[in-house]
């Protein structure tokens, strides 16, 4: 056991010890009064006391059955407080009713009174303590050389004044708080926590200029991505770092009795709009104590989906990858976090393999399978088109089939919007896998396919690219200022994957709501803001063209003419014909010939046109971006 979680518990002990000097303080000074008024002692001695255990009995079961002795004090707030007095009233009530039951109830007086003088002394210790905790942890200015950061709060709220008493008194702080900013303006030339109020305006950010402020902390409650895009834009204007006063976990909310913390703004937080929480009770409770298979479950979204179904309690849960270090990364996370209460698999093998698939299926017999693996990455399967067609679409033919001859309930397809009218082989590939999918309504499998747009910080996305380029000092690599494209976070893509997993029921080809489209332009400014540099005079962005393959827009996946709604109003079933198993099969039968006779060849001409042939949708990017800029999605884009 670590040192921090011991020390904590000697805190709690510590604490719960000094509740009990303070009711004995309480008690004794009620006995010495009541024998004062009355020196017959009517009340007797015994019964007394045995009332008293019985008082700070229930007062300390309620108090910690609130957390109570879980708070830190010297940050507690008004809800702390509120919880404790609530905790006493009950605990006194409660004890009323047992010391009737024990037939020792004398009468309401000794309760009441005892419980309130209580609960106000003990109030009166842990103010007591946060002044001596102030006072021994005072920072005085000749502190580590009076070198201290000047720092603005902005929010001067409760949540901004607990950060400012923690910066001016917390042993390891390395900030001195100037002055707070509140959008609110009638705090403005007022005091929080000693600090002056300044109002949100331009004239404010001359003052943090005039100052030498060296970064900004964002202390509000209610964060979402739009305000915190809104705040991260206005003060990057001074050059500052700016930080985010937050709870570790975004899914807290309000509840400030958590502890927060000082953290870096993220690109999260720049998403540009609320991040989707979509996966519901229902969904979760679906994927409970089933059979459940990831294939690419090592990778970006199958690793999170891995992470997701386990807290769901599956029987089993089975990872299948190529790749065995990714694959061995979740594997010891998941034993780390569940241990023996999940029962876990991870398989190496290839979607390709038709008989290594036969016989993983055999043994484990999935009643889902989300089918994650795939390869994704444009410029590379433009030349290694065969790769494509044998990963992507015989892989995904071959995972379907096994699903549906070991009786698999439900089979779920991650796709993407490149699959929109493609216009570069991996798109055509996954527009193949969804058409495959769809093909099988007759099933007695649910199959269904999910579609949605760039996962912020997956393995070779655009985020860790710019972030890697600005470590090295830059230039950040676009490939036109034009370029447009949908973000969600992994999360969000896994759990809408899982709610599609519990709604699928026949050939659904599911959508979600992606919202506005981001520039990437604004993207990569964003990211060198947030490391701290000048963008295009710290960090150049340089434009380098268009790859082969590439569309200026991907095109909306919310098109409400084209879909049908859900009981998830974030997510969409597109309404699509479906071809048949027979068509389909033509389509795959033609495929197979041209990769056999191809297979050797880089970027082949003849592959491309096999796709071509197969799906009617594939376009030359030039017809795309040529008309690129009256397409809906870059006005919308622009608009913004």
């Amino acid at each position: 056991m670590s040192i921090k979680p011991l020390r904590f518990r000697y805190r709690r002990l510590l604490l719960i010890l000094i509740d009990v000097f303070c009711f004995a303080v309480v008690a004794g000074c009620y006995l010495a009064a009541t024998y004062l008024v009355d020196r017959s002692l009517t009340y007797q001695t015994s019964e007394y006391l045995l009332n008293s255990l019985i008082l700070i009995a229930c007062i300390l079961l309620f108090r910690l059955g609130g957390g109570i002795y879980f708070n830190v004090w010297r940050y507690t707030n008004t809800t702390s407080l509120l919880k404790l007095i609530v905790a006493d009233a009950i605990g006194g009530v409660f004890a009323m009713l047992v010391s009737k039951l024990a037939g020792l109830y004398r009468g309401v007086w000794f309760f009441v009174t005892v419980a309130a003088l209580n609960a106000l002394l003990t109030l009166s210790s842990r103010f007591c303590y946060r002044l001596l905790y102030k006072f021994l942890n005072r920072n005085s200015e000749n502190r580590d050389g009076g070198n201290r950061i000047p720092v603005v709060i902005v929010g001067a709220g409760q949540i901004g004044s607990l950060l400012a008493n923690e910066l001016q008194y917390g042993r390891a702080a390395n900030y001195k708080p100037a002055f707070f900013i509140d959008s609110d303006f009638s705090k403005a030339g007022s005091r929080v926590a000693g600090l002056k109020v300044y109002p949100e305006n331009d004239e404010t950010l001359d003052v943090i200029r005039e100052q030498g402020i060296g970064e900004i902390f964002i202390a509000l409650a209610g964060l979402d991505n739009e305000k915190a895009t809104n705040l991260y834009h206005f003060y990057s204007r001074t050059s500052c770092k700016i930080k985010v006063y937050d709870t570790p976990l975004r899914d807290v909310g309000n509840n400030t009795s958590v502890r927060r913390t000082l953290r870096d703004f993220s690109i999260e937080d720049l998403l540009f709009r609320k991040a989707l929480n979509v996966t519901d009770e229902s969904a979760r409770a679906f994927y409970a104590d089933k059979v459940v298979l990831v294939t690419g479950g090592g990778g970006s979204i199958g690793s999170e989906l891995c992470r997701r179904i386990a807290a769901c309690k599956p029987k089993r849960l089975i990872i299948l990858d190529i790749y065995e270090n990714n694959a061995y990364d979740i594997q010891q996370e998941l034993v780390r976090t569940y241990g023996s209460e999940l029962d876990l698999k991870v398989v190496i093998a290839s979607v390709r393999d038709r008989e290594r698939m036969d016989a993983v299926f055999a043994e484990h017999r999935p009643e889902i399978v989300f089918h994650a693996a795939a390869h994704k990455h444009v410029p590379l399967m433009e030349e290694n088109g065969c790769e494509a067609i044998k990963n992507n679409v015989f892989g995904t033919n071959n995972t379907a089939d096994m699903a549906e001859k070991y009786g698999a309930k439900k089979f779920i397809l991650i796709s993407t919007d490149k699959a929109v009218n493609p216009t570069n082989i991996m798109g055509a590939s996954k527009r193949m896998c969804e058409m495959i999918v769809q093909s099988r309504a007759d099933s007695a499998t649910a199959f269904a396919a999910v579609r949605f747009g760039n996962v912020l910080g997956s393995n070779g996305s655009v985020i860790p690219l710019f972030r890697r380029q600005i470590e090295h000092g830059g230039p950040v690599t676009i490939t036109d200022k034009r370029i447009i494209r949908y973000f969600m976070t992994i999360p969000e893509a896994s759990q809408l994957v899982m709610q599609a997993g519990a709604m699928a029921k026949r050939g659904e080809l599911f959508v979600l709501d992606m919202g506005k489209p981001v520039l990437i332009y604004d993207l990569a400014t964003s990211m060198i803001r947030l490391s701290g540099f000048v963008p295009n005079e710290d960090i150049m962005i340089k434009e380098i063209g268009l790859r082969p393959g590439e569309k200026l827009y991907e095109e909306l996946l919310i098109k409400t003419e084209n879909l049908d709604k859900t009981e998830n109003n974030m997510i969409f079933v597109e309404r699509d014909q479906p071809l048949s198993r027979t068509e389909i099969q033509a389509k795959l039968n033609l495929l197979s010939r041209v990769v056999k006779e191809h297979e050797g060849e880089v970027n082949s001409p003849a592959v491309k046109e096999a796709m071509r042939s197969v799906i009617p949708t594939f376009r030359n990017p030039d017809e795309i971006n040529s008309h690129a800029a009256e397409s809906e999605e870059m006005k919308l884009a622009v608009n913004e």
